[in-house]
């Protein structure tokens, strides 16, 4: 059996279909990032991954070589190099204006910090990207990159405040986007890239308005910000600077970053806004441009490749325990009854997974990730008989990506690309009571979609913790020079990844995962295929 460096639970998704839409002809699209290669038992070049969604990252690789691992780290290293200012243009570094000793920006008027400081990260600091060494490939959520799960280390770079920066803060005019749906954490994550950018000693920091859309659409006026305008933006939800799915011609946002004067733009967004990110990225650097473009992962449905977690999950998951817990007291309180809940994740179920998980009152889980049957001996209604008949009600809760193969496929596109989907939820709803009433056994469906109330929360602790971390995080890489990355958490520590690693593809949820395992150990329910 031949075998692939995977990622266990990745999707592979079409970068045209989210975020910003580009043009057809910029080199983004010209690769097979714009093919969208659906859920698949058989990789096409022969690797079996069986019952889950994969992705293969390497290059090809000779198992027969003695060397090998030194073969696949090299390309490892290469891939996840991070772009530098200094790869396009002869610049030099300074030391930085940064320090929290004290309450102003350090230099002492020749551009040296006045003391030292021992809160910065070196540039050689990494962080490992996977920190299990499974001993067999059929192992619960084993990746390995050979048949025998050879133990090879995969280090990315570190997060954090450099000693040495290639900015002037005083020349430095920065901008924010936010991008796509609303997300808990939005403001939190442009109060912090304010606050961390007045720290270096910078002044000019703008928003843009309404996503990309604010760059091209001369109705727009751009924001001033300051720490004045968003001391108290973190206690609302929403978007200090509204957000807008879809996009314009990479070249006239280009066009309007030079004309504006921003050298560092950090944008918030998920897959799509992070690919448009990527290619405003390398057109700076085709035009030689010293900008910096930082990205910072945003998605309720956690679905960002390599990444521990994206803010706005964790809220998501909290504030679905409101509609879950409604649910169970409407199925609870009535005769036979049934609750259900559709939650976000078109094409990831790790809200609906650890939403069930957390709330304890779930017996259904469905999830895009794991094909499923409505009817027959082995299907999802066959089992609320069951259910009825044994408890008196049940509770479902489904992702609204999950079973889309049972209904009519819609060709209608949103801003961004993405088709509509067809709302499962209420097939469900309506097979349920056909269902019942077809075997004449009454009962009492409820169905609750809490989609946009759990878009528009302000964040909660963990994420107002995960946004300050990352806002900071993403200033300190402009700082330090990088451009074309995006900062996360991986293995619990904070580091900085290059956006085509996290673009390529779409994580999803493993169904070999124990943690796929203990949502089926918790809700009791049986395999629907």
């Amino acid at each position: 059996m031949a075998f692939a460096s995977s990622i266990n639970g990745v999707c592979l998704i079409s970068l045209g279909q989210y975020g910003l839409q580009l043009r057809g002809d910029h080199p983004l699209f010209s690769s097979n990032h714009s093919k969208l290669r659906r859920f698949q038992r058989r990789i096409p070049t022969g690797y079996r991954i069986k019952d889950v969604r994969a992705v293969i990252f390497k290059p090809e690789v000779d198992f027969k070589d003695p060397d090998w691992k030194m073969h696949f780290q090299e390309d490892f290293n290469k891939r996840f190099n991070l772009p530098h200012l200094r790869d396009i243009l002869d610049v030099q570094p300074r030391p930085t204006t940064f320090s929290l000793k004290s309450r102003s920006p350090l230099d002492d008027g020749n551009g040296a910090p006045k003391d030292v400081w021992n809160g910065y990260v070196n540039d050689d600091d990494r962080a490992l990207l996977k920190v299990i060494k499974f001993s067999s490939p059929h192992s619960a959520g084993a990746e390995c990159i050979d048949p025998d799960c050879s133990w090879v280390e995969q280090w990315v770079h570190r997060a954090g405040p450099r000693k040495q920066i290639y900015y002037e803060p005083e020349e430095v005019k920065a901008g924010i986007v936010t991008c796509g749906g609303l997300c808990p954490g939005l403001n939190d994550v442009i109060r912090q890239i304010v606050f961390t950018l007045e720290k270096y000693g910078v002044t000019k920091i703008i928003g843009i308005p309404f996503g990309y859309r604010g760059f091209f659409d001369e109705g727009l006026l751009e924001i001033p910000l300051s720490r004045q305008v968003v001391q108290n933006i973190n206690l609302h939800g929403g978007s200090l600077l509204g957000v807008s799915r879809g996009g314009g011609n990479i070249s006239d946002i280009i066009d309007s970053i030079q004309a504006r004067g921003i050298n560092m733009l950090f944008v918030l967004g998920g897959n799509g806004t992070h690919a448009g990110a990527n290619a405003i990225h390398n057109e700076c650097r085709k035009r030689k441009m010293k900008v910096s473009v930082i990205g910072v992962p945003k998605t309720i449905d956690n679905d960002i490749l390599l990444m521990d977690k994206t803010f706005g999950f964790d809220t998501a998951v909290e504030e679905a325990q409101r509609a879950i817990n409604s649910a169970y007291i409407e199925a609870h309180s009535a005769y036979h009854g049934v609750g259900l809940v559709k939650l976000m994740g078109r094409s990831s179920g790790f809200i609906a997974m650890h939403a069930s998980l957390s709330s304890g009152q779930i017996d259904v889980c469905l999830i895009p990730e794991v094909p499923f049957t409505l009817e027959g001996p082995n299907g999802v209604l066959q089992h609320l008989e069951h259910l009825l008949k044994t408890k008196g009600n049940a509770v479902i809760c489904i992702a609204e990506g999950a079973g889309q193969e049972l209904l009519e496929k819609s060709n209608a596109t949103d801003a961004s690309g993405n088709v509509v989907l067809s709302d499962i939820g209420v097939h469900i709803q309506q097979q349920i009571k056909r269902h019942f009433k077809e075997i004449g056994v009454p009962a009492d469906v409820k169905y609750i979609d809490p989609t946009y109330m759990i878009r528009a929360c302000r964040a909660n602790a963990s994420d107002a913790i995960l946004c300050t971390v990352l806002g900071q995080n993403a200033v300190h890489g402009a700082f330090a020079g990088f451009s074309g990355i995006t900062t996360g958490i991986c293995n619990t520590h904070y580091v900085y990844l290059p956006i085509p690693e996290v673009i390529t593809s779409s994580r999803c949820v493993d169904p070999n995962s124990r943690m796929w395992h203990r949502c089926l150990t918790s809700t009791g329910q049986p395999d629907f295929h």
